[in-house]
């Protein structure tokens, strides 16, 4: 093949691209076909309320199942389920509005702590007496405490967790989070609780942002309003626990032979340096209230589609033929803690 001269003197082959380049560009455009796929299964009715991102998850495994995984696009897959995935998790910050929560939602924290352990220990708990898979109990857990698949995506580079295992607690935590929160709206006529009371007990309990949404709307702008505010304070409290256990892997490999090294989740400073931007910068009133709001729109969406193409990378690295009872076993520990939890909090308020 003739060669051609460049500016720098050095010839290029015509018509060839670096082939990790090309795995590279293809990979991230397969993810985000299977992105812009999923988004459009999750506008039709019914699977509107699953989400884009189980919508996502849910066409990636399948792909896999069907064709197996695209080894030629791997390292623009597995760049989608890293490196976009930890950008998305900095952007998600700026839904973090910390001044709110520190001045109106300090009893509401309260709940949130006592929600995020109690999550925690239960679902280990079961698992334990289920014999499930602990690892996935673990995210699971974490997941139903703190903010679903986000959490998830947070604490898995920490936990050193598998791909698959992330993914699947992913798509788990969204479904069965979609359930819980379709299950609060059908009940809600029939319960004694105030607006504002079902709103804090959609806040505290319902597993990710779009859950509470999807719960708390029905009830009213006030009902909304709290439950939003209940859910960020327990969004707050992934990075306390992120530094918790990455401390507890640090202590972990100390007494492991060979030590394992925890690598330092860098995008957590990041999380929060965006969390204390959106809430304090341009002038202190926050960015919201500087930008226009079509502007924070386009951002919030942006933020949701660069982890709609990290969960499409993730799920292609599910073989659901492999899938051991063990994990079918942590999808049981999870619904009865999210039972237990969903029931422990509606009769503390």
């Amino acid at each position: 093949m003739d060669a051609v001269p460049t500016k720098t003197g050095l010839p290029f082959e015509r018509k060839r691209l670096h082939p990790p380049a090309a795995a590279m560009a293809g990979g991230i455009a397969f993810t985000l076909l299977v992105a812009l796929a999923g988004y459009g299964l999750s506008r039709i009715p019914g699977l509107d309320r699953v989400g884009q991102l189980a919508c996502a998850i849910l066409l990636a495994v399948l792909f896999r199942q069907l064709f197996g995984y695209p080894e030629q696009l791997r390292p623009g897959i597995q760049f989608a389920g890293k490196r976009l995935l930890r950008a998305a998790i900095v952007l998600y910050g700026l839904k973090l509005n910390v001044s709110v929560i520190v001045h109106q939602g300090l009893g509401l924290l309260l709940r949130d702590i006592g929600t995020v352990a109690f999550a925690i220990a239960v679902t280990l708990l079961i698992a334990k007496k289920l014999r499930a898979d602990m690892p996935l109990s673990l995210l699971l857990g974490i997941g139903t405490g703190i903010c679903g698949a986000a959490a998830i995506a947070a604490v898995s580079p920490i936990l050193r967790s598998k791909e698959e295992d992330t993914a699947v607690g992913a798509w788990l935590i969204a479904l069965v989070g979609t359930v819980f929160a379709v299950g609060y709206t059908v009940v809600r006529p029939l319960l004694p609780l105030t607006d504002g009371e079902y709103g804090i007990w959609s806040g505290v309990s319902l597993h990710e942002i779009a859950h509470v949404a999807l719960a708390a709307a029905p009830a009213g702008p006030d009902a909304l309003a709290v439950a939003m505010l209940a859910k960020l304070g327990r969004v707050l409290l992934l990075v306390p626990l992120s530094f918790g256990l990455m401390a507890w892997m640090r202590r972990k490999g100390r007494n492991a032979e060979p030590a394992a090294k925890i690598e330092f989740p860098w995008f957590l400073i990041g999380f929060i340096l965006m969390s204390l931007f959106g809430t304090y910068g341009f002038g202190g009133g926050g960015i919201a209230a500087a930008l226009p709001g079509s502007f924070m729109n386009g951002l919030a969406v942006l933020t949701t589609f660069l982890l709609t193409m990290a969960m499409a990378g993730l799920g292609l690295n599910v073989n659901l033929r492999g899938l051991r009872a063990g994990k079918l076993k942590a999808l049981a520990a999870l619904s009865a803690a999210s039972v237990l939890l969903s029931a422990l909090t509606f009769f503390s308020i």
